[in-house]
């Protein structure tokens, strides 16, 4: 895969930076041609992926780590186990994802109860602004309004750290999530230029033609997205979540991302 022009620095950084914990969740839907996936294209000029289509995600906030979020689904550790991480991680990254979600997209991961998910998620929408600012922690407000956040919804689905030559970096767990019926997903944020659903593979070929810029950890959702005939196949699917670093490599003018081997 080659990067666009200037997408990272002539020379690496020395020392490399130290990745920062990160979620990213691919939110998929069925439709007529089946599985559909969200995606946002990232304002030019951003410091990190400017233009480029991704999944909604963001950095983990210290505050994600909070023990009293009411939670329902699997465990800190049963996560911790798939990303290879401590519990204390593990619970920050499953909150990270879902509040990122929110802030990003609109969709609201949680439920009155454990057995409940939120029908409309607009209610809730004029925290969406005070979230990204950090005045408001996700604990706080999944408190004020009687909410349980539903890790049951989401699944494991990759790994993936930025390669040493960039100097931003981040170790970004991706997460799986079925759309929830009756929520709407939306561009309501000043990280996205446009969104769209789209199905992986038509994802794929406007890359293929230029239309869309995508870095490997996308490229390589979409097209396992892409073997999936419904979201039921896509979220039942049994993953081995291996940590990938891609390498950057430098062929003449142009510069090429090369995937090292999967590092357990």
């Amino acid at each position: 895969m080659v990067l666009p022009d200037g997408f990272v620095p002539p020379e690496p950084p020395d020392p490399p930076a130290v990745p920062k914990d990160a979620a990213t969740v691919i939110i998929v839907r069925d439709a007529e041609s089946g599985p559909e996936v969200f995606l946002l294209r990232r304002v030019v000029g951003m410091a990190f992926a400017g233009g480029m289509t991704v999944f909604p995600g963001g950095g983990v906030d210290p505050r994600d780590a909070d023990a009293t979020v009411a939670w329902h689904g699997p465990d800190a550790r049963w996560w911790a186990e798939r990303f290879g991480c401590d519990p204390a991680t593990a619970r920050a990254l499953v909150c990270a994802a879902v509040r990122e979600t929110f802030e990003e997209s609109g969709v609201l991961l949680a439920g009155p109860d454990a057995t409940r998910v939120v029908s409309d998620a607009r209610p809730f929408h004029a925290a969406r602004q005070e979230l990204v600012d950090r005045k408001y922690s996700f604990a706080q407000f999944l408190t004020d309004n009687d909410l349980v956040l539903r890790a049951d919804l989401l699944r494991p689905w990759a790994h993936w750290v930025t390669p040493a030559e960039e100097p931003r970096r981040y170790d970004t767990r991706f997460f799986l999530a079925a759309m929830p019926e009756g929520q709407h997903a939306d561009g309501a944020t000043t990280e996205a230029q446009d969104v769209a659903w789209q199905h992986p593979g038509a994802a794929l070929a406007d890359w293929e033609a230029g239309r869309r810029g995508l870095m490997p950890p996308t490229w390589m959702a979409l097209a396992d997205l892409n073997d999936h005939p419904s979201v039921a196949s896509a979220m039942a699917a049994e993953r081995t979540i291996d940590k990938i670093i891609p390498r950057v490599v430098r062929d003449g003018t142009k510069v090429r991302v090369v995937l090292a081997e999967a590092d357990s």
